[in-house]
């Protein structure tokens, strides 16, 4: 191929990537002692098979691309006797799930579950606190030319159990400040999820405003439907409300629809689509929850209509919570119109040597990330900078064969420009 036609393809593809957009929906689900017998829950009143049989009901219903959960027994057999008996069936073949981990040494864990047409595992991790992992996941949209492109998003999925109970707010807030700690100490900005049963009872809870309230705005996270308060037996958040599905039980939390314990939070990428998944609005839902049960079992009167039947009583007897729900748009069009446009220009000089001399001038102070390819595609240098004004940045290029490169910078809005390099 002629290294005009190198050029043009390389240039078509950093343009358009991923224009084309998706939608990718979550559901975060405590799964109350699956497969493990504690607090009243036994293999009778607590039957995986029958439990497999009402998450595949939910699960069908609301169709997750990943699917995050608590109270998973921490024996492996238990993570994959879910994923094939509850996903994996009837010509369903897709769901794939992350390995076990327990480096808290707890009775149950964490697990991912995601559809594996659309997305690809790419890492995972866990943080060890005094009770349960908090365990990170990052997942990429496996777009259809990616192979070709290598142009993806990633999305990261922080999922969490926190300590149980009132009187608990001190070991509450150590779980959720390491887990900022270690956002912050590791640069991890970008699409990220905090999601699982946070067992709080108000915002104003230490726990919670370590994550709305960083001092490192940039790993803050936010609540997509912004139901700030004392969530606690509080008829005004009822729509929020996650626990309890039932009003009495052996296994089951008693006590009616009066706690939001369950969430979903996102990073401020997320929210305004600027790395190129987006918060779809309205779209985040306690599954089951139609504001008219405060206090009331989930199959009290008046009749429960949000859900179909068969689905409405799957959610009684799966859990004592309801699952939380959201989806994310994914593209590279999603974000808002304001970051639509380049606010930055690159000034180089070319044919370059042992060094390659940027100057990146900017009006906007941010982050922004540098990507170098050969012309097989190979990545031969990526780094990111803080840019204020105007920045220079020097790229070795001693190691670099003489030949053509292309160079791409990309703002944390997702705009890029892309420059021809030429090694002598």
């Amino acid at each position: 191929m002629k290294i005009k036609n190198f050029i043009a393809l390389f240039f078509l593809l950093f343009s358009f990537g991923i224009s084309a957009q998706d939608t990718i929906t979550f559901m975060q689900y405590n799964l109350l002692m699956y497969g493990n017998n504690f607090g009243g829950c036994t293999s009778s009143n607590n039957d995986i098979n029958d439990k497999n049989q009402y998450l595949n009901t939910i699960v069908n219903y609301v169709k997750p691309d990943i699917l995050t959960v608590n109270e998973l027994d921490e024996d492996p057999f238990y993570s994959n006797y879910l994923l094939n008996g509850a996903l994996n069936i009837n010509g369903v073949n897709y769901f794939q799930m992350g390995e076990p981990t327990n480096v808290s040494n707890s009775y149950t864990i964490n697990q991912i579950y995601y559809n594996s047409d659309k997305l690809v595992l790419y890492t995972q991790g866990a943080i060890s606190t005094s009770y349960r992992d908090i365990s990170i996941y990052r997942l990429y949209y496996n777009t259809p030319d990616l192979k070709y492109t290598n142009d993806t998003v990633y999305i990261n999925c922080c999922v969490t159990h926190l300590k149980a109970g009132q009187g608990y707010e001190d070991e509450r807030a150590n779980e959720t400040q390491k887990l900022m700690n270690y956002l912050s100490n590791t640069n991890a900005t970008g699409n990220y999820m905090f999601m699982g049963d946070f067992n709080l009872y108000t915002s104003a809870e230490p726990a919670f405003q370590n994550l709305v309230n960083y001092p490192d705005e940039d790993v803050r996270f936010y609540d997509p439907v912004n139901k700030m308060g004392s969530w606690n037996n509080n008829s005004y958040y009822a729509s929020v409300h996650t626990q309890s599905t039932h009003t009495s039980g052996d296994c089951a939390s008693g006590g009616g629809m009066d706690d939001r314990f369950d969430f979903i939070l996102v990073s401020d990428e997320i929210l305004s689509g600027a790395d190129k998944a987006k918060y779809v609005q309205n779209s985040y839902w306690a599954v089951g929850q139609d504001g008219n049960h405060f206090n009331k079992s989930l199959l009290d009167s008046p009749s429960n209509t949000s859900v179909p039947n068969d689905v409405l009583h799957a959610l009684y007897n799966m859990s004592d919570h309801l699952p939380v729900t959201m989806k994310l748009a994914v593209g590279n069009n999603v974000g808002i119109s304001a970051f639509n446009k380049n606010d930055f220009s690159v000034k180089l000089q070319n044919p370059v040597g042992n060094n390659i001399h940027l100057t990146i001038e900017n009006g906007r102070q941010g982050h922004y990330k540098i990507y170098m390819v050969n012309m097989l595609g190979v990545n031969v240098f990526k780094n990111s900078v803080e840019v204020n004004g105007i920045t220079s940045v020097n790229i070795p290029a001693t190691s670099l064969q003489p030949g053509l490169y292309i160079l791409k910078i990309d703002d944390r809005y997702g705009n890029g420009i892309v420059r021809k390099i030429i090694k002598r």
